[in-house]
This record gives structure tokens, C-alpha cells and sequence, in this order.
């Protein structure tokens, strides 16, 4: 990751259906999932419509069935 963003605290992020905005600079998002850090360099998978990050494949797949709240 980029040493300008090493210190920051996480960012503030408008996800869209094919990327995403960073709306407040960070270092990363935390996974609604399973609660740990992204860092942004390593973002792949999110929700457009629930406005939230996944750290991998398996995490979005429970957030699609609903299996982690």
C-alpha cells in the first residue's frame, strides 16, 4: 500500500455498481461481514445497493444470503 496512507484511519467510501468513490481519504473499510480491515489497494467485493465492504467472495456470498447479521 501506498506509504501516503499508512497512518490513515479508515475511508469513507460511495460504492457504485462498478467501482467505487472515496469520499474521506483512508488506509481502509472494514468488512460488514466479518469485521476486519480492507485496506483499499485490496477492495474487490461490495454492495452497491446496501452501501457496504467485503473482504473476499465467501463474505459477500453471506451478505447476499443474509447469514451474518
Amino acid at each position: 500500500m501506498n506509504n501516503f496512507f499508512q497512518n490513515q484511519g479508515e475511508a469513507q467510501i460511495h460504492y457504485g455498481d462498478a467501482d467505487f468513490t472515496i469520499m474521506k481519504t483512508g488506509a481502509y473499510v472494514t468488512c460488514a461481514v466479518t469485521g476486519q480491515k480492507i485496506p483499499l489497494d485490496r477492495l474487490r467485493y461490495w454492495s452497491s445497493d446496501r452501501q457496504e465492504a467485503y473482504k473476499d467472495a465467501a463474505a459477500s456470498l453471506e451478505a447476499f444470503k443474509g447469514d451474518y447479521v
